[in-house]
């Protein structure tokens, strides 16, 4: 009994901080009069059917007239097209300037099949009720598209001119993310995953908004940048350490399925998220395009980001804090410097105070630490002592 209360103690000292900091969070939805629940739903089929039948109308009308018919398309890599809203992230201005592809020039009219192509491709699978992955759709005709990146680009743009989530389109792309601590859930099919296993990560499904009856009692999600940082938490069984907890990694720039994953646990579980990044320019755009999302994904922002997404480690302040050995911090090269100039112009770092004084020490140190570095003040303290501490005293931002 004396050992069960000391348990308890010590659970609830050990996560005062994360609990504070939830019910403050709930508090702000509340105020904002929001729920979690995700602000783009799935479009339905018969809709989606319905706006790439307006597509084909609008061509054979312009056929029809003797004109070259034209596509529109939302210009998706111009931060003049972006604005900034701190409860939603990146989205794309009402007034954004659109792009043409034209059936009658040289240097469009493929590209215009290639739409064509996939949007009878995309009618199909939504027709049919089936699904296929981006693979699956390239190598149906891999020489009409060149390379897999053709295809991917034409998808997210008919999704953008659409207006409707990729999902939606009964396109799905195969998962690159992994996941493992307290939780279990059920796939479309009804196949029961559970992620309990303190040593081995299940990949993250690739039909994200197809899961349900999500069970968990975490405390916290904890999203990680690398996978070999990921794979030392899962060595040093951190999950059983600091039970309950959920740890997933988008192995570097998160791919889509990642970032539907940590929405959907935020949504659902309504718990905090942090971010466990290197200190370097780099990972600091990586925790960004969770938090607020990122300028070619910008029309599908409000079901992708998680604004509340706090800052856990590696703060640049932190490399000075812990003294961490010089022979373990690296150079910044001129990628870096770019980059990290190019990050401090960005319109969501205005309202992130504590983010730009970060920043500024990494300027100042003209040196970059990854998280790897911890294990040279000792093998174990990353998980044995960095992030419990972090978690005990509230060491986010």
């Amino acid at each position: 009994r004396t050992s069960f209360l000391t348990h308890v103690t010590d659970m609830s000292e050990k996560f005062s901080e994360v609990d504070k900091l939830r019910a403050e969070l709930l508090q702000n939805l509340e105020a904002a009069g929001e729920t979690t629940a995700s602000y783009v739903e799935d479009t339905g089929r018969l809709e989606v059917l319905t706006r790439i039948e307006k597509v084909i109308q609008k061509v054979v009308f312009s056929i029809s007239k003797g004109e070259a018919p034209v596509l529109e398309l939302n210009t998706r890599s111009c931060w003049s097209n972006i604005r900034f809203d701190k409860s939603v992230g990146l989205l794309i201005s009402l007034d954004a300037s659109v792009t043409t592809v034209r059936s009658d020039c040289a240097s469009s009219v493929k590209k215009f099949a290639l739409f064509l192509k996939v949007l009878e491709m995309i009618y199909k699978l939504v027709q049919t009720d089936s699904y296929a992955t981006k693979r699956d759709m390239y190598y149906n005709d891999p020489q009409l598209f060149g390379t897999q990146r053709n295809l991917d680009l034409i998808v997210d743009d008919i999704s953008c001119m659409l207006k409707i989530p990729r999902r939606s389109l009964h396109v799905i792309a195969t998962s690159k993310g992994f996941i493992s601590g307290d939780l279990c859930y059920l796939e479309a099919d009804g196949t029961r995953v559970e992620c309990y296993s303190s040593s081995t990560a299940v990949p993250v499904s690739s039909n994200v908004s197809g899961i349900s009856n999500i069970v968990s009692t975490a405390k916290f999600v904890l999203v990680v940048e690398k996978d070999a940082t990921f794979q030392r938490l899962l060595d040093d069984e951190f999950c059983t350490r600091l039970h309950p907890c959920i740890i997933i990694t988008g192995k570097g720039v998160p791919d889509i399925n990642s970032r539907l994953m940590v929405r959907k646990l935020w949504d659902t579980l309504c718990i905090p998220v942090f971010a466990l990044v290197d200190a370097d320019p780099h990972g600091i755009e990586i925790m960004c395009i969770y938090k607020y999302g990122s300028i070619s994904m910008a029309f599908e922002a409000p079901s992708l980001t998680i604004p509340s997404i706090l800052w856990m480690g590696l703060l640049p302040s932190d490399i000075e804090r812990l003294k961490v050995p010089q022979e373990s911090l690296i150079p910044f090269t001129k990628s870096d410097d770019s980059k990290l100039m190019s990050l401090r112009k960005r319109p969501y770092v205005s309202c992130q105070p504590a983010w730009k004084t970060e920043m500024d020490i990494l300027l100042n140190l003209k040196q970059k630490a990854e998280i790897q570095s911890l294990a040279s003040i000792a093998p174990h303290f990353l998980t044995r002592v960095y992030l419990p501490n972090k978690l005990r005293y509230g060491g986010w931002i």
